[in-house]
């Protein structure tokens, strides 16, 4: 499943130009979050956002602590209220959480009394759909993320990569359009993480949803990401949108290439640019 990548000389894109409206799955325009202060005056989150999301794309979304990813992130997934600007999913306007939609948070949220297989289930019984009728489909999903041996364990019986690999499970139990990620990987070693980096492209090229990834690493998002959208901090902000044009599917290798390292040093120059150094 691994492909040869052979990029010497390939020059990565400046700035991504802004998918047609009628492409938008996603669309935001001059989206503001405002968190009122008692302190000095209320405070912005995230401040003239524009950003368009092509159905089926995989969108990266990176940025130091404290610039508003997760706070853009809980705004798709209508888990937070906007404060101003236009946001629509499906062409719907954002005011609840959109259906079709699964949420992959960094902590897993397992509860550690329910087995893996109820666990996943839980999807199911929140959206008051008949358990049996998923229960297939959570077992298949286990055998498809190397589970299947754990569907009757308990969560505190699995390492964190296993946790969150029933995490995604559960996110995907009742086949969402739409796949928000908050830093999912980010508390787990490199080896697992680079495991389920890989593991996650195969599925998204498997369903061709919507995915929207949050992290802090630059290398993670260049790997995943169709595009990769860096924002600033203070109020948050999109300061730059790549187009990563590098072939799939993407073994790990793709890394070491010329192309890769490319992509990676335009970000840390935007990083730099942006006063910003560390926690990227």
């Amino acid at each position: 499943m691994l492909m040869p990548n052979n990029m010497t000389g390939h020059a990565p894109p400046t700035a991504a130009a802004r998918p047609q409206q009628q492409d938008a799955y996603v669309d935001i325009a001059g989206l503001d979050k405002i968190y009122p202060s008692k302190k000095g005056g209320d405070v912005y989150a995230l401040r003239d956002v524009d950003l368009s999301i092509r159905r089926g794309e995989f969108l990266s979304v990176l940025g130091p602590s404290g610039c508003g990813k997760s706070t853009l992130l809980k705004c798709i997934a209508g888990l937070e209220g906007i404060s101003g600007g236009k946001l629509l999913v499906r062409g719907q306007r954002v005011t609840a959480p959109p259906e079709k939609m699964g949420v992959v948070f960094q902590r897993d949220l397992l509860l550690d009394w329910r087995t893996v297989l109820d666990n996943i289930l839980i999807s199911a019984e929140f959206l008051k759909l008949d358990r049996g009728a998923y229960r297939e489909r959570a077992i298949q999903l286990l055998d498809k993320f190397d589970l299947a041996a754990y569907a009757e364990r308990f969560p505190w019986e699995l390492s964190g990569g296993q946790r969150q690999r029933v995490s995604i499970c559960r996110a995907l139990l009742v086949d969402p359009d739409l796949l928000l990620m908050d830093e999912p990987f980010g508390a787990l070693d490199a080896m697992t993480r680079d495991e389920l980096n890989f593991e996650l492209q195969r599925t998204w090229l498997e369903t061709g949803k919507t995915v929207v990834f949050i992290t802090h690493s630059i290398t993670e998002a260049v790997y995943l990401g169709d595009r990769v959208v860096v924002m600033s901090r203070n109020p948050g902000r999109i300061a730059q949108t790549i187009d990563i044009d590098l072939p799939r599917p993407r073994g790990l290798e793709v890394r070491e290439t010329p192309a890769f390292g490319q992509y990676t040093a335009q970000i840390r120059a935007t990083f730099a640019d942006l006063g910003i150094f560390k926690g990227v």
